[in-house]
């Protein structure tokens, strides 16, 4: 068993994730804030933004690795890695743009995020009772 699909998609997120600590990073850089947010709302956003796709992560790839090892097609593999990438990526974009308000990109990114985990958690519990 490789783990080749979840491979890609932890990779993409990965690489995600490190675009997003970068922008925390800069704003620390440019605000001379070496821990916490030194009360900047765009740092604490960028905090905020970085962390909700880090505390995501970990159980979606998961499932999918779990759902993958388990021989779940691969087109079905690929829909719930890419609409997991794609969710978070309008997540980060939505909730920096909308300054931690309502934007369609929050919005849309939070619900996709849940179908796929809610998917993926409902796959890997009838994989496990045999369907």
């Amino acid at each position: 068993m490789t783990l080749l699909i979840t491979g890609l998609y932890a990779s993409l997120t990965a690489l995600l994730v490190i675009a997003l600590a970068y922008r925390v990073v800069k704003f620390r850089r440019s605000n001379a804030v070496g821990i916490g947010n030194g009360d900047n709302k765009e740092l604490a956003l960028a905090v905020r933004v970085h962390g909700n796709l880090v505390e995501n992560a970990p159980i979606v790839l998961i499932l999918l690795a779990v759902a993958e090892s388990h021989q779940m097609p691969d087109y079905l593999l690929h829909c719930f890695g890419s609409i997991w990438v794609f969710a978070r990526l309008i997540h980060a974009i939505g909730l920096t743009q909308g300054k931690g308000g309502y934007h369609w990109g929050r919005f849309w990114g939070v619900l996709l995020t849940w179908i796929i985990l809610l998917s993926l958690a409902v796959s890997n519990i009838g994989f496990f009772l045999g369907f």
